[in-house]
């Protein structure tokens, strides 16, 4: 029996393999499957895309395609069964609960044969980070803080499941800005730092000045980000505060020189903010310590004498400092430079130990300064008689040069004696120095004349001093420059001034001729109205001036006389007598000149009968009538006189006498 049991068996397992070598063989598994945007990838939303790649088909096409979703913890949560052949499928939902799902697909041919699975992870996480906030950062940020690094907090809270991918940061000019477009989440793209929760710093290269708001979101794994974004607010400052300098005087001063230092900023400010960097302003003199004072002013003093570099500088409460220092790689600006020049010396002054036989009236102090230098433009040369104790009097200032102060001593103006002089001088920065000696330390006295005396002489011919000419014509006179015991003094300039009578124009003339070998010169004067005629040499730098005795040249005038007839009838027409007086061009007022009419007969002096006024070019006429019978036969003289008269530049004269005969 049990023999026969084994053969059936062994006969039944034939026929079973039998059968299945005959039967089609099974689908391969779905190729290359795939979950749209990342099979390793975590995503917000529970809607999941998977494509894969159908094998090729067996003895039996496919006809249908099987998937089912498996829970975190391997438990099917649902099944579908497709009733066509498909490559995709478009929405599979996992439970709105985040964790890692899985999804596996297979085929199935038209035999009902099935294949193996094809399997995916299906990881959905839609929680939110919790809220980050960015670490404190300095009230002002100044322009040695860049590279700027801000350092965020981590998201408060449990972690989501999918955890941080990193932050979303972004910096506008709004106070409500987002780092991120989308209300909930943030692209890959939007991402600013994807190295997970430990990769918290920020580094910023740079910021327009001004107030700048940083917003930042923690982001998760699925790219879900924080409810509120954390907000820095970044107050850049990056310009120096503006400096300048009172005090520093442009050229040498000889007092003690107050600087002070103020500095202005739009920015942080010069008021320090307890936590920044504290604003200061500074002065250093030369290469000394800085004179430090924190806020907007410092001030300090310099005193010694010499040629001072001054420089001064300030820092705000952002750090920005135009002190010329480097920080971080960055150099500041150059700080203001100034120069203050101080003397308190006063100069040295001697006068030359000798004068210049060339040109004894000059005086000449040399004024001496090793520091600011001399100012030829100020100071002065004083003289007075020596003893005297009188004031010095301040002579005429002379051009300086080569370092010497200059005056000139009109010594022919002084009468003989000693002088003794005194020299003011000044340095560039005010100093002040007094001397009444020569370099050699002698006085400076000098005695009086210092130069050669001369004599002019002159005159009219036959030596007199006075001439009397009539109207129209000049005359000559002469006259001799000598010096020593007369020795002629040849080529000199000898001065002729006339200075005409009340009444002329001009009223004078200066005229200048030269001596001749013998020191003799002769000028003639020309004709016009009466006239002073002075003679001078007004001297050299080595020859003493002088003066001729004063010439008196007097002109007579000139006056013209016609009568209309010679013969007079007695009670018949009246005579007319027509003259003119002639005289230089401007010397006949405006309202005319006065002319008497005169008359004489044989052994009788002329007798005035009429006083008459010229018109302004000196003509004038008169008529006459003879009506006294004593008249007839008699022979009278008639002329015009012009007599003396203010105004008038001319010596009295009379006109040629006329006859007229009464009948």
């Amino acid at each position: 029996m049990r023999a026969l049991a084994s053969t059936a068996v062994a006969v039944l397992s034939g026929a079973l393999l039998t059968c299945t070598a005959l039967a089609t063989a099974s689908p391969s598994r779905p190729a290359d499957l795939q979950v749209v945007g990342g099979a390793d990838v975590w995503h917000a939303d529970n809607d999941f895309e998977l494509k894969w790649t159908n094998p090729p088909a067996g003895s039996s096409p496919l006809v249908m395609t099987h998937y089912r979703v498996r829970n975190p913890q391997g438990s099917v949560i649902s099944e579908t069964e497709i009733a066509w052949l498909s490559d995709g499928i478009a929405a599979l939902t996992v439970p709105k609960t985040a964790g890692n799902y899985s999804a596996e697909v297979w085929l199935e041919d038209g035999d009902g044969n099935q294949g193996p699975a094809a399997t995916a992870q299906l990881r959905f996480d839609d929680a939110r980070p919790g809220s980050i906030k960015p670490q404190p950062v300095p009230n002002w940020i100044g322009r040695t803080s860049f590279p700027l690094r801000v350092r965020l907090a981590h998201p408060v809270g449990p972690v989501p499941l999918s955890g941080v991918r990193g932050y979303a940061i972004a910096i506008d000019a709004s106070p409500t800005g987002h780092p991120c477009a989308a209300p909930d989440r943030c692209s890959d793209a939007e991402t600013t730092l994807r190295g997970g929760a430990g990769n918290d710093e920020l580094e910023i290269a740079a910021l327009p000045e001004g107030t700048n708001y940083l917003h930042a979101v923690a982001v998760s794994g699925a790219g879900m980000k924080s409810p509120a974004p954390g907000l820095a607010v970044l107050r850049v400052d990056t310009t120096d505060p503006l400096t300048q300098l009172t005090g520093a005087v442009g050229g040498w001063t000889n007092r003690t020189v107050l600087l002070t230092a103020h500095a202005a900023d739009t920015g942080a400010g010069m008021a320090s903010d307890g936590e920044g960097p504290a604003p200061f302003t500074a002065i250093q003199v030369d290469s000394g310590t800085p004179t430090i004072a924190f806020g907007a002013t410092a001030a300090t003093s310099v005193i010694d004498d010499g040629v001072h570099r001054i420089t001064y500088f300030a820092g705000d409460a952002a750090g920005n400092a135009n002190d010329g220092a480097s920080g971080n790689g960055i150099a500041d600006r150059p700080p203001g430079t100034a120069w203050v020049r101080i003397d308190r010396t006063p100069p040295a002054a001697a006068f030359t130990n000798t004068q210049d036989p060339r040109d004894p009236d000059l005086v000449r102090a040399r004024i001496v300064d090793s520091l600011s230098g001399p100012n030829l433009l100020h100071g002065w040369i004083g003289v007075r008689l020596a003893g005297s104790g009188d004031r010095f009097e301040q002579l005429p200032t002379a051009t300086p040069r080569d370092g010497e102060l200059r005056a000139r001593w009109n010594s022919d103006a002084y009468p003989m004696g000693e002088y003794e002089f005194r020299a003011i001088g000044y340095d560039a920065a005010g100093n002040s120095t007094v001397t009444s000696r020569r370099k050699n330390g002698t006085p400076m006295v000098l005695t009086n004349p210092l130069k050669a005396t001369t004599r002019l002489s002159d005159g009219f011919p036959h030596h007199t001093l006075s001439r009397t000419v009539p109207y129209g014509r000049g005359v000559l006179f002469r006259g001799r420059l000598t010096t020593g015991r007369s020795s002629p003094l040849g080529g000199m300039p000898v001065r002729i001034v006339e200075h005409f009578a009340a009444g002329a124009f001009p009223a004078a003339r200066v005229s200048t001729i030269r001596t001749g070998p013998g020191g003799i010169f002769a000028f003639h004067a020309a004709p016009g109205p009466s006239r002073t005629i002075a003679v001078a040499f007004d001297g050299s730098p080595t020859l003493a001036r002088a003066s001729g005795p004063t010439l008196d040249l007097r002109v007579r005038g000139r006056v013209r006389l016609r009568t209309s007839a010679g013969l007079a009838k007695i009670g018949g027409p009246p005579v007319v007598f027509r003259g003119q007086v002639v005289a230089a061009a401007g010397t006949i007022p405006a309202a005319g000149k006065s002319v008497e009419m005169q008359f004489r007969l044989p052994g009788v002096p002329w007798t005035e009968f009429r006083t008459i006024q010229t018109d302004r070019h000196g003509r004038f006429h008169y008529t006459y009538r003879f009506s006294d019978d004593d008249s007839r036969g008699v022979r009278f003289q008639f002329r015009a006189y012009v007599a003396k008269q203010a105004g008038w530049p001319y010596e009295p004269a009379g006109s040629r006498p006329v006859i007229v005969r009464g009948k």
